[in-house]
């Protein structure tokens, strides 16, 4: 029997400053990430089980990775991608405000260094902030850019990026 497919829901905040877009994202957390920034942010989310509603389980990852619920407001559906190692990632985005010096992310445990025998603990998130479109752009691992063309695409039609947060 094939192995279920990995799946991973999240939520994208975005606020408008000065007429410019805006979203809050995470550097991820632990060794392999340390020394890195472009291509090593990313939209907070997680894994969930296929019989989970991705809704449910984006809101639960931002509460997870950035230490506070979700804002209050619409949510905005970004849809699916299909990473390159196969996960299928669902996206959603709402606006809000979030001060990234509040934000408090939760731990995994890993044996570090490899082979040491030593399990050390990671933040998820060891950092958050929030970018301009550009500069996301550069920030975020690769197989999550279309979300950010996604959400570009929402506001241009909704006529939102002039409207402050």
């Amino acid at each position: 029997m094939p192995a279920a497919r990995r799946q991973s829901a999240g939520l994208l905040l975005y606020r408008s400053v000065a007429g410019e877009v805006e979203v809050l994202v995470g550097h991820m957390g632990g060794p392999f990430w340390a020394r890195k920034d472009e291509g090593a942010w990313s939209i907070p989310k997680g894994e969930h089980e296929p019989d989970e509603d991705p809704r449910a389980a984006a809101a639960r990852e931002f509460a997870e990775e950035l230490g506070s619920a979700p804002p209050d407001g619409p949510w905005l559906e970004l849809g699916t991608v299909r990473q390159s190692g196969g996960k299928i990632v669902t996206v959603f985005a709402v606006r809000g405000d979030l001060d990234p010096a509040a934000a408090v992310s939760n731990t995994f445990d890993l044996e570090w260094p490899r082979g040491s025998g030593r399990i050390r603990t990671f933040p998820e998130v060891d950092r958050v902030a929030w970018f301009d479109l550009p500069t996301a752009r550069a920030k975020l691992v690769r197989g999550q850019l279309p979300f950010l063309d996604r959400l570009l695409d929402h506001l241009a039609a909704q006529n939102e990026p002039a409207q402050e947060a």
